[in-house]
């Protein structure tokens, strides 16, 4: 009976020695994300997983973690740095205090619209933007898009002037309430959870975000209008550990590069399928949609640009992106 219990000792150990050398082979990687599971960025690194999987045969895959799991956005990123989580998707404007360059693709009004903000976010100007969270532990990998923000209200904003004196809540960032400064709004920044609440008591007139965010934050329903500024496309990011991408060969480091840019197809399918959805959807609810002239939004951000961005080289970089059509 011993000597049998022995041989399933040995048996087990042996297995279980098979076991960690497969599992040392296979790595499943770790991303953090606040949105929840069926959102396109988580979708689109789920996606980036299947084909990391199909491509290392199996070797590598990307586990994500959404609804804020592992975290706000601003812990993660620490994370990352360190070393302690392997990727992470957060929007631009978390990271500008870190990678400077990240301020250019947040300020207000950088991009004429949808399709000018792809082409730069995609060329030569995005990789030099992305790469400049190389010395800050950080791969930036790629960037999705977050939608364009512009304005709803409790009542009707159609030129510039209509936005005096109305409290406008924006997010808890230096960038938000000087804009709102600028356009003579008053800036009451809030978290997103307070907004309907606010809407509903008087406390804010207004606030500022995407479709998709107006429809599922239920606020068309408090607030009716929606002026088409356009004011900011803040593009999401995917960014790695260094420290972790240090480590992979310089083929592992290709595709993973290739992959993550490939996702970005597959994530801007299902944001502007859920843009137009969310669309239909809050104007059938009744809203008015408003278009406006933006000229002089844009002309009264000037004092933002020269507050927010002193390096020549990054005034270079809006100088060029202004002159894309």
């Amino acid at each position: 009976m011993e000597h049998h219990n022995k041989i399933i000792v040995a048996a087990f150990s042996a297995f279980m020695a098979l076991g960690s050398l497969t599992a040392a082979e296979a790595r499943q990687f770790r991303s953090a994300d606040v949105q929840p599971p069926d959102y396109p960025t988580v979708k689109a690194v789920q996606y980036m997983s299947d084909e990391l999987s199909k491509a290392t045969e199996g070797k590598y895959t990307i586990k994500v973690f959404p609804n804020s799991q592992l975290g706000s956005e601003k812990d993660t990123i620490e994370q990352v740095k360190l070393g302690a989580l392997d990727f992470i998707r957060v929007n631009a404007g978390t990271l500008n205090t870190i990678c400077p360059a990240m301020m250019v693709p947040v300020l207000p009004f950088m991009f004429h619209d949808k399709a000018q903000m792809r082409e730069v976010l995609d060329g030569p100007i995005g990789d030099k933007i992305l790469a400049d969270c190389d010395a800050h532990g950080l791969v930036g990998l790629a960037f999705y898009d977050s939608g364009s923000r512009s304005f709803y209200t409790t009542k009707p904003v159609r030129k510039m002037e209509d936005l005096k004196g109305m409290k406008i809540r924006v997010q808890q960032s230096d960038v938000w309430v000087a804009m709102m400064k600028a356009l003579g709004a008053n800036a009451t920044p809030m978290p997103t959870g307070e907004v309907y609440t606010g809407l509903k008591t008087g406390l804010i007139d207004g606030a500022e975000n995407n479709w998709p965010s107006y429809y599922n934050f239920h606020h068309y329903e408090l607030a009716k209008f929606y002026t088409l500024t356009e004011h900011s496309m803040s593009p999401d990011v995917l960014l790695m550990s260094k420290t972790v991408y240090d480590g992979f060969t310089p083929e592992e480091q290709v595709l993973v590069r290739k992959l993550a840019k490939q996702s970005v197809t597959y994530m801007r399918q299902l944001w502007d399928a859920m843009e137009t959805t969310s669309q239909e959807k809050v104007k059938q609810a009744g809203v008015e949609a408003i278009t406006i002239d933006k000229a002089p939004f844009e002309t009264a951000m000037k004092p933002i640009y020269d507050q927010f961005v002193s390096d020549p080289a990054l005034k270079d970089m809006i100088t060029q992106i202004k002159a894309m059509k």
